[in-house]
This record gives C-alpha cells, structure tokens and sequence, in this order.
C-alpha cells in the first residue's frame, strides 16, 4: 500500500475536470491535474498505480510520488499550483520606519536642496536613525510606490481660504447663478482675460518628416505682450473673444460695451460672471465714458463675482483653457496673426455648439468643501435677540411715570403710523 494515498472530495474533483474541460491553464498545472484525478483514491477515483500513470500520461513515477506526497504534507492547492517561488524575504523597512521615512519625506528637504531624491532619502534614512542597517534607493522606491508618493511632482494649485464666511458666500453665489435656467432676456455670461506672449521665430522651423519630429530653433524673438478678453454664454454654447493692446480699466470698460451693444443688444440684462479684479468695477465705466453712459451700461449688468483664490468657479476659465491648447500653444510673432487664428477658433467652436456642463452644487459644496465653511456652535450660539428687550419695555423703563400716549411718542410708534392706510 501506498505511503501517501490521494482522496479527492467532490468539490475538487469537480475542479479538477472544469479545468480539463476549459483547457485553459499552464501546461504544468494541467498535467498536475490529470496525475491527481488519476491517484484518486476515493469512490470516483480510478485508483491508477504510479507505473500505469507513468505509461499513460509520459510521466515519471517519481514526479508522481513527489505529487502524492506534496497532497497529502501541503494540501490540494500546493499540490495543484506548487510552492510560491515568490522571494520571502522580511522587508527592510517596518510599519514604524515607513512611517517615519514618510514623515520626513513630506516636511522640507535640506538645505541645498529643492527636493527629495531617492538617493538622498537612502542617506537620510541612516543619519536619522530610522533604520540601523542602510538601504538602497530601490528599496526607498518600492517604499514610495507602496505609498502613492511622488517627491519629484508638485502642482501649481489654487487653494481657498479654509473656514472662511467670504469666500464660501461668493462660491454659493456662483453656483446658484449656474442652476438659473435658459432666459434670452437675461443670458448668464462667464468673462475672463489672460495675457498672451507674442513671440516670432528667428529661424525657419523644419516641418514635420518620417521618422522625425518638427523641429523649431530654441532661440525665439519676443514681440510684447497682448491681452484677450474672452466672454463665454454657457447655455448658448457661443464665446466671443478679443484681443487688446493692453488690459487696463478702460480697456475692460469697452470690452463691457461691447458684449452689451453688440453681443447681446436685445437682453435686458446680463448676468456677469467675473473674478474679482482691480479693474473689474464700476468705476471703470465711469473713467472711460461719459456718467450718463456708464450708468446705462451699468443698469444692464447683474455682477456677481467670484471669490478670491477661487477663479476656477468661472467657466471662461474653462475655455481659455481650451484655447490654450487647441490654439495659442505654438509661436505666434504678430497681433494680425493672433486675431486671424483666435477668430477662426472662435467661429468653430460656435458652429460645433461645444459648452461646459457644469456639475457642481451647492449640494456637493457643502459635502466635498466642508473644510472651507467657518465652524459655528449651535450649542453655545445666542439667540439674534438675546438681550434685547420688547420696545415697550424699553420704554417703560426709561419713562415709568409717562402716561401711555406720551410713551407711545416716545416710541415712534402712535395710533395713525401703526393703522392701515385706506
């Protein structure tokens, strides 16, 4: 009798013969698994001895033997698999040490340096004691890719103010105005400005051939710098843009006139949505034109800015990002240029009817933002009116010894201010 007798259990018989059925599999494991449905001993089981295996299957006995013997000492899924061949090596850095290379990863690099570097955390790591033997930067980099940390990256982010009452009440604005629905008399319009680099080339760049990229001399002329006012109608999937000499107060004012007279003369008022800049304001109007006539393009604007370090809340954004990429990242060395290449990204993007489908609540503000929101204690808040006492206490209380009528001048308040009009 057999050392190692092999009894397979339903559910791994019936394991073993889907694999066989399907095919699919590394051939090993596919051979391990005829072998194993062959030595079964159980009630299905054919029972084979190892020399009918050996002459069936073009295996060795021995290969068997090992096989029974892995079942029986390891179970069915060593058996089937195989030992992981996987190195079982302890790491060099535990949960305590990972914990402290990434404290000091996140805090400041030395001085000298702009950063942290692989090779410089392996070093940091010994003079801080974090760990007694040294490590390499590979293992620094497993370390750090375990983590998601990325010391060589960093981003040029716009970040908001944290509990702070001013900048949530304009973002709240900015995200109730986006909810209001299409009205043609009262059209939202998103307007922004950017400043543009005009820069022509000093060599002729070398187009594009098989097996090479276009080519450009590093070396560029700058030709000043130009101002692009643009005005976005979201619901209208329509953006006009201009392109000015410079970007002053009076510069903006006419650009107001502009989008008033000409882009939208039938609105009765415009919904503006811009960031809060020195020279977006009212008193621009008032330097570039006449009082009667800044007063005239004033009435048609609805102005709501939006908060301070929170210029993403406006949807120009959006678009001058879109214009960057699709046209003015290249070199272009004239004003002429500029206007012929912005109007022509202009006039198609119009006729595609692209927009921005903004998403994001007020709802979602208060969830996703909650940080930026001040923190205020219903519990140890005062009532509006604690400490107050009712007016005719007050003045009973100046005057105890006042007849009522005279109290109730005192007040302001007698029989003819309080009665209805008729």
């Amino acid at each position: 009798m057999k050392k190692y007798s092999i009894t397979l259990t339903e559910t791994e018989r019936e394991e073993l013969e889907a694999m066989l059925t399907k095919g699919k599999g590394a051939a090993q494991k596919l051979r391990r698994a005829r072998i194993l449905l062959k030595v079964d001993n159980g009630p299905q089981g054919p029972a084979w001895t190892d020399v009918h295996i050996h002459e069936a299957l073009d295996v060795t006995t021995k290969t068997v033997a090992n096989l029974r013997e892995r079942f029986v000492l390891d179970g069915f899924e060593v058996a089937l698999n195989g030992h992981s061949t996987r190195n079982q090596r302890l790491p060099k850095l535990d949960g305590e040490c990972e914990a402290r290379l990434i404290a000091t990863l996140c805090g400041p690099a030395p001085e000298g340096r702009a950063r942290w570097s692989l090779r410089l955390l392996a070093d940091q790591v010994v003079e801080l004691k974090i760990t007694d033997e040294p490590v390499s930067h590979e293992t620094i980099r497993k370390t750090l890719a375990a983590n998601e940390l990325k010391p060589w990256l960093k981003e040029e982010w716009c970040i908001p103010p944290e509990q702070n009452g001013e900048f949530v009440c304009h973002m709240e604005d900015i995200l109730e105005v986006y909810r209001r629905p299409m009205d043609p008399k009262r059209p939202v319009v998103c307007m922004d400005e950017m400043p543009y680099q005009l820069i022509s080339e000093t060599r002729t760049p070398q187009p594009l051939q098989r097996s090479r990229a276009r080519r450009y001399d590093y070396e560029y002329k700058r030709e000043g710098v130009v101002n692009l006012f643009l005005a976005f109608a979201p619901l209208l999937g329509q953006r006009y843009v201009c392109v000015t000499s410079r970007r002053t107060a009076v510069d903006w004012a006419h650009f107001i006139r502009y989008l008033v007279d000409e882009l939208f003369p039938g609105a009765e008022c415009i919904v503006l949505v811009l960031d809060n800049l020195n020279t977006h304001v009212g008193g621009a109007l008032y330097e570039a034109f006449p009082p009667q006539e800044a007063r005239r393009l004033l009435s048609k604007l609805e102005i709501h800015y939006t908060p301070k370090h929170g210029s993403w809340l406006n949807m120009a954004e959006v678009e001058f990002s879109v214009l960057s990429r699709q046209c003015l990242d290249r070199r272009i060395g004239t004003q002429k240029l500029l206007v012929r290449e912005v109007t022509a990204w202009v006039n198609a993007r119009n006729a595609s009817g692209a927009t921005v489908h903004w998403q994001f609540t007020t709802a979602d503000a208060r969830i996703k933002l909650k940080r930026l929101y001040p923190v205020w204690d219903m519990a140890g808040a005062a009532p509006p009116t604690a400490g107050i006492p009712p007016a005719p206490e007050r003045v009973a209380k100046l005057a105890p010894d006042v007849p009522a009528k005279r109290q109730r001048k005192a007040s302001g308040k007698t029989a003819a201010s309080i009665a209805p009009t008729t």
